[in-house]
C-alpha cells in the first residue's frame, strides 16, 4: 500500500473529523458521492465500554472518572487496505461508515476526492458547532475580581 500521499497526523485529523461528525450528515454526504466500496467486515461494529481516566490538576495521580460507551469497527477493502473506527456512543452504522471511509482515504485514488468533498466540509461544520457552543458558554460567563480597600499595614 502506497501511503506517500498522507502522513500519520493527517490520518489522525480525518479520523477525528469522522468520529466527531453528525451521523446523519456523514451518511448523506457519503451517499451523495456514490462511491462503491468493496469491503469485508473484519470486526463487525460492536458496542463496549471504555474506562475514562483523568489527572488531578493536570500533573497529579491518575484516577478513573467512569465509563463511556464506545463503538468500534474494522473493515478490509478488496485491495487489502484496512480501515478502523472508534467512536463514542452506540451507533453501529456510523462506526462502519467511518471505517470504510478511513480505508478509502488511505488509497491515493480516493484521497483527494474524499478530502475535498467529505472531510473538509465535515471539519468546517464541526468548527461551526464548536464556535456556537463557545459563544453560548461565553455569554453566561461571569468574571470575578477583588477590590483592595486601602493598606492594612
Amino acid at each position: 500500500m502506497d501511503t506517500s500521499h498522507f502522513n500519520n497526523e493527517q490520518r489522525r485529523e480525518w479520523m477525528a473529523v469522522l468520529s466527531h461528525s453528525q451521523p446523519q450528515e456523514l451518511l448523506e454526504r457519503w451517499r451523495s458521492l456514490n462511491i462503491q466500496a468493496d469491503y469485508t467486515l473484519i470486526r463487525a461494529p460492536e458496542i463496549g465500554l471504555v474506562q475514562v481516566q483523568a489527572r488531578m490538576g493536570g500533573t497529579g495521580q491518575r484516577f478513573f472518572t467512569g465509563d463511556a460507551t464506545l463503538t468500534r469497527s474494522v473493515v478490509k477493502l478488496a485491495s487489502g487496505t484496512y480501515g478502523y473506527s472508534y467512536l463514542l456512543g452506540r451507533d453501529k452504522q456510523h462506526a462502519e461508515c467511518c471505517a470504510v471511509i478511513d480505508a478509502l482515504m488511505q488509497e491515493a485514488t480516493h484521497f483527494h476526492t474524499l478530502q475535498e468533498t467529505l472531510i473538509a466540509p465535515l471539519a468546517a461544520n464541526r468548527e461551526q458547532r464548536l464556535a456556537a457552543r463557545r459563544a453560548e458558554v461565553n455569554s453566561s460567563r461571569v468574571d470575578f475580581f477583588t477590590l483592595v480597600r486601602g493598606d492594612n499595614a
